[in-house]
């Protein structure tokens, strides 16, 4: 710590008063505690404070560590110990009772005054970094939310994508060069698919052809409208018409050119991509329904067949499907409701249960479906999440809910429960980072974290974290 080099010639002879007002200026909260830890005086400048902290009302002449709340004492008792004349102790968080029930935190540091042992100990009210710290945690929530939204969006679109059977490219506004294409595009402009991105998209097509295009990208980025042009392809002379629309991703121009063939080649590629498209439907490791207005069976790919835990398909037609799905008489109303009232369900959180098995944690996704004969039915697509695991597990402990999930518990488990479960999620979770922090030291953590080393301990123990020995001396 440095200190005044010259105090004497600097400040003066200071008078008791004099110091008092320093003091009780530069703190939340000062005591003054004698060489046994019994508070002799206190001030505390800020009214708002004072009347939060009651108990200092009556604080004359009791041992500090009796007034803090439990996890605080060993602080305290380290607080005294550690002080000495000319040199404040590390700073400590301490937690006290507020009236309302509430704990204060509060950052102490202490110095010795005398040779008596007596010493004065000096507070900092950290509710306003605890508040922005809380803000840092929620904001940081939001952000994994936000995430996972747009990651499944992401794969949505890949999908999309790459089974829909019409021809589309992604082409770079600047270089008009192809950074994406789907298989259907890559067999109408007879390029492999290993060979298309990066080739030139003009490249495709006759002379006139490519001339033509160019100029219509260049109307479209300086216009920002859509634009159609019919081509003829450079190794066929039948006519496609190409249309092409300019979005932003990020600070990149990008176009989206879409290829629809005249003539009778067409279908064949349409069925291509669709035979691909049922294949997947049948080998997909998501279950995937189809069902009636009622939500009675009437078709299901072989995944569902496995997750409810069935012989054959047979055995599910026909049925309905809340028979297996999260609540009965409950889930299924509510998803079918949902589907008419918003055209679709995206990640409806359920349970399902197999014929001889627990249930599993499942997400559902629903959009309707109208037949040739307009007869309205319903596609369900489940994906089991039971097993879903982060990138990086720690190994031999069971990781904590995420947000989403505990959100998702509403409806399935008391609001107690719930609560209960995210404080010590976000417990968890602040011990962890205070581990990584410190390079698993226990102490340092236990300081960083406003705790006395046994408190720590039983929390390691709760939450089973490898090598939580409570007896050992951290060093470090």
């Amino acid at each position: 710590m440095k200190v005044f080099k010259a105090p004497k010639i600097s400040l003066g002879d200071l008078d008791a008063e004099t110091a008092a007002t320093l003091i009780a200026t530069a703190a939340d909260i000062a005591l003054v505690l004698d060489g046994n830890g019994v508070i002799e005086d206190i001030a505390i400048p800020r009214i708002d404070l004072a009347s939060e902290l009651s108990v200092y009302g009556r604080a004359l002449g009791r041992q500090w560590a009796e007034i803090v709340s439990e996890d605080s004492k060993l602080k305290v008792e380290e607080l005294l110990r550690e002080a000495a004349p000319r040199a404040s102790t590390s700073w400590r968080q301490i937690n006290h009772q507020a009236a309302g029930g509430a704990e204060i935190p509060l950052l102490f540091s202490a110095v010795k005054i005398d040779r008596r042992g007596r010493a004065v100990a000096i507070g900092r009210d950290l509710r306003a970094i605890a508040k922005l710290q809380q803000q840092l945690v929620e904001a940081q929530v939001t952000m994994e939310r936000d995430y996972s939204r747009l990651r499944h969006m992401e794969t949505r679109y890949r999908l999309l994508f790459q089974f829909t059977s019409e021809a589309a490219l992604i082409v770079d506004a600047s270089t008009h060069k192809i950074a994406e294409a789907n298989p259907a595009a890559s067999t109408l402009l007879g390029i492999d698919e290993s060979k298309i991105i990066g080739r030139p998209f003009g490249s495709a097509f006759d002379a006139d052809s490519a001339e033509s295009l160019k100029a219509m990208l260049a109307g479209i980025r300086a216009a920002g409208r859509i634009g159609v042009k019919t081509v003829r392809l450079a190794h066929d002379p039948r006519e496609l018409t190409v249309s092409a629309s300019l979005f932003r991703q990020g600070n990149v121009a990008l176009y989206l050119v879409r290829l629809i063939p005249d003539g009778q080649n067409a279908p064949a590629i349409v069925d291509r991509t669709d035979a691909a498209l049922l294949k997947f439907v049948e080998i997909s490791p998501d279950g995937i329904i189809i069902t009636d207005r009622h939500g009675r069976i009437i078709s299901a790919n072989a995944a569902f067949v496995d997750m409810a835990q069935l012989a054959t398909i047979e055995q599910a037609r026909g049925q309905l499907l809340e028979r297996w799905l999260g609540r009965p008489g409950v889930d299924l109303n509510v998803l079918l409701s949902s589907i008419k009232q918003h055209g679709s369900v995206r990640l409806f959180a359920t349970s399902l249960r197999g014929e001889y098995g627990a249930p599993v944690d499942i997400e559902v996704s629903a959009v309707p479906l109208a037949d040739e004969d307009d007869e309205q039915r319903f596609g369900f697509a489940i994906r089991n999440v039971g097993l879903r695991l982060s990138p990086n597990p720690r190994p031999g402990r069971e990781l904590p809910r995420s947000a989403d999930q505990l959100t998702e518990l509403v409806g399935r488990a008391p609001l107690k429960d719930i609560v209960q479960e995210t404080t010590d999620v976000i417990e968890q979770l602040c011990i962890e980072a205070a581990l990584q922090i410190t390079g698993d030291n226990r102490a340092s953590a236990a300081e960083i974290l406003g705790l006395s080393r046994q408190s720590l301990y039983v929390k390691l123990r709760r939450y089973g974290f490898a090598d939580a020995n409570e007896d050992r001396e951290d060093t470090g």
